[in-house]
């Protein structure tokens, strides 16, 4: 049995003014707190306006906090992004890195995702480095390709890097949509992608890494997902934004 971290990470993406998000993170941190007799570690990304309060309001508590993206750089004139120093410098260790969402609206690629990646590890903020295909690309039989090929971002690191690193699976096809994959898709994917990391490192790295399933993650969906062999937690996008859902998808492990 391996004893790879089981998490429920919910992205927030675009939502929630700041009151909103104090209670919506509150709501969680009580059910935490009462609820969850698991070893889950949660985590939740918020839009940044809330990372700073909500590391404060969150201290000592079960949840972790992340943010949706990080700049590939240390500092300099680029407006309108957030650099790692200054996340640390809020108590921030968790960034997502390649969300589809920034792939497809913000021109993100392999190669920015890699340099992101790097940044993040040297300044001890955990990457959660986003993977999957779109619909075309697995009507095709492209997808085991697509996402290898965004596995090749990783190559660079040293062993020690890549353990500390968190991976999400998340098929485009099923991101807000409401199709899941089915388990076993999700499953066979998530065997392929630790194939994938035995081929760049070894298979007790690839072992031991966290893959996370994203896409219409679901409280009636969860448990069954989470029994399979490969799958380690989730990703959770408009389930997250419903603090009783995301408890409950936390509590399916």
């Amino acid at each position: 049995m391996t004893n790879r971290k089981k998490i429920a990470a919910g992205n927030w993406k675009m939502h929630k003014t700041f009151a909103e998000g104090q209670g919506l993170a509150q709501e969680i941190r009580t059910m935490a707190d009462t609820e969850l007799m698991n070893d889950a570690q949660l985590l939740i990304f918020p839009p940044y306006i809330h990372l700073q309060g909500l590391a404060k309001q969150l201290e000592g508590s079960k949840i972790g906090i992340g943010a949706q993206n990080i700049n590939q750089f240390e500092q300099g004139a680029y407006t309108g992004e957030v650099s790692a120093s200054m996340l640390t410098s809020i108590g921030i260790h968790y960034t997502l890195v390649g969300h589809s969402e920034r792939r497809q609206y913000y021109n993100e690629t392999n190669d920015s995702c890699a340099a992101k990646i790097v940044i993040a590890l040297k300044h001890t903020i955990v990457p959660v480095y986003c993977i999957g295909e779109t619909l075309t690309e697995r009507e095709t039989n492209q997808h085991f390709s697509i996402v290898e090929d965004q596995l090749h971002a990783l190559k660079g690191l040293s062993n020690e890097d890549i353990s500390k690193c968190i991976i999400a699976y998340e098929p485009v096809w099923a991101i807000g949509t409401g199709v899941t994959a089915s388990s076993d898709q999700a499953n066979e994917m998530h065997k392929h992608i630790r194939v994938v990391l035995t081929r760049l490192f070894d298979e007790h790295i690839a072992q031991g890494i966290s893959i996370l399933y994203g896409g219409s993650v679901k409280p009636d969906n969860a448990k069954e997902l989470f029994s399979q062999s490969d799958i380690d937690g989730a990703l959770i996008g408009g389930a997250a934004l419903a603090s009783r859902d995301f408890i409950n998808i936390a509590k399916s492990f």
